[in-house]
């Protein structure tokens, strides 16, 4: 009997262990990421494509993105599950405290010593996992993690220009063909709108309102393509965002060159002028002497070292920090030696602020339909995301009992039933085999 025993628990092993999709009839994922969508810009625009896939999927009322909410920084948390001061992509720019030299956002998305900081990215841990994955346009994706890349990728050109809908048409019609000619499990698509349409003219001008529908119309022709290429029952669609938006307030500016007792001279390296953050490398000696000459500068303006700022933004515990850091209060920005920034729209501020807030759809046979979610923060998409796919995660920061009331293979508090998540189904399996077995061995 023992050796039955151990006969039954050697073969489950084997089956604990086997993937959890059949890869002839496997699922796949495509995560779409539109940059700077308010979780509320549907509120003010007609966006039937948007309704419509929150009627036959999941909607969520809004999702907290991480701190510091700008655009590499979340969008990294999105694939990593990890808080920004744990995946280390803390800014859009790559920097050298030492040398002082900055790169600007198009550039740091190839350097790969950059994004490859110890966490991997979901597209690599799938293939490491048999699962093969593309990114188009999706920051990180450009980059090589522990010499390997994404399977299939595209990266813009310098000086893209984000708002071309032809394009973006064309984009989407590129993905479909990397589902079906080539076969990829998951792809992530990145678009830079509405969010250079928000900077430039206000999240409440009606530019932003044109462009949430241009938004809107790309959505429509998504789901139209996923139709027609016969993906309706195999891909889960997931589209989100990385920030908000707020708007400038022009009055009462904050500008460090004329604080009082405030000198550069006194700073070794600064990283200002790209809206409401801040970091300094203060000259040595000299940071005491800066904190108090900054830190009740302007009554919008938040000041500290970096052994003191907020646990709760999960941000500063990190070595690419600087000993001194800031933020300014929502609508405000901060400017260096010279007034640089015009910007009508910005991010970057208090993730707690609603305007930061953004926004999550789901729809596919993972999900279910017609169901509105209590928001959640960004961290845990990731772990959605690796279920999804049936893939093990790496270590991260997030929860899948986050997101698991909107699967179809987990009841909703009255009642609930329907196709189960990857890993429900590996547990189905895992039980079958139990019983079959202990019914032939005479276990049971």
């Amino acid at each position: 009997m023992f050796a039955s025993t151990g006969l039954a628990l050697a073969v489950l092993s084997l089956a604990a262990c086997a993937p959890l999709q059949n890869r002839g009839n496997r699922s796949q994922l495509l995560l779409v990421s539109f940059d700077g969508f308010r979780w509320n810009y549907d509120q003010d625009v007609d966006t039937p494509n948007l309704d419509a896939l929150a009627r036959e999927g999941v909607k969520a009322r809004y999702m907290t993105p991480a701190f510091v909410t700008i655009t590499s920084p979340c969008h990294f948390t999105l694939v990593t599950g990890k808080y920004i001061e744990n995946h280390g992509v803390v800014h859009n720019m790559w920097y050298n405290t030492s040398t002082g030299q900055k790169l600007p956002y198009y550039n740091t998305q190839g350097v790969s010593k950059w994004w490859d900081n110890g966490s991997l990215p979901i597209w690599i841990t799938a293939q490491r996992q048999g699962l093969k994955t593309g990114s188009l346009f999706f920051p990180g994706g450009n980059a090589t993690y522990q010499g390997e890349q994404v399977n299939v990728k595209k990266v813009e050109s310098l000086f893209h220009k984000y708002n071309n809908e032809t394009e973006w048409m064309q984009n989407i019609d590129t993905v479909m063909k990397w589902f079906v000619q080539d076969n990829l499990d998951l792809v992530t698509l990145y678009f830079g709108e509405p969010d250079s349409t928000g900077h430039k003219y206000g999240p409440e001008s009606q530019e932003r309102k044109d462009m949430v529908s241009q938004v809107d119309r790309a959505v429509g022709y998504l789901r139209k393509r996923i139709k027609e290429n016969g993906l309706n029952s195999t891909l889960n669609l997931i589209i989100t965002s990385d920030h908000g938006m707020g708007t400038v307030i022009k009055e009462n500016e904050i500008f460090l060159k004329q604080v009082q007792n405030f000198s550069f001279q006194d700073i070794q390296f600064e990283l200002l002028d790209y809206g409401p953050n801040g970091l300094l490398v203060p000259k040595e000696g000299k940071l005491e002497q800066v904190y108090q000459a900054l830190k009740n500068a302007h009554p919008k303006l938040h000041v500290y070292k970096k052994e003191e700022f907020p646990r709760k933004f999960h941000y500063a515990n990190n070595t690419r920090i600087t000993p001194l850091l800031m933020y300014s209060d929502e609508g405000y920005v901060i400017h260096g030696r010279f007034k640089v920034q015009f910007n009508k729209g910005e991010h970057g501020f208090d993730n707690e602020n609603m305007n930061m807030k953004t926004i999550f759809r789901a729809v596919g046979p993972a999900f279910k339909k017609g169901l509105e979610v209590e928001p959640f923060e960004s961290v845990n998409i990731y772990a959605l995301l690796c279920d999804l796919l049936g893939i093990t995660p790496e270590p991260h920061d997030g929860s899948l009992k986050v997101m698991q009331p909107m699967l179809s293979g987990y009841p909703d508090p009255v009642a609930g039933s329907g196709a189960l998540s990857p890993h429900s189904k590996k547990l189905q399996l895992v039980t079958g085999l139990t019983l079959v077995l202990g019914l032939w061995l005479g276990i049971y």
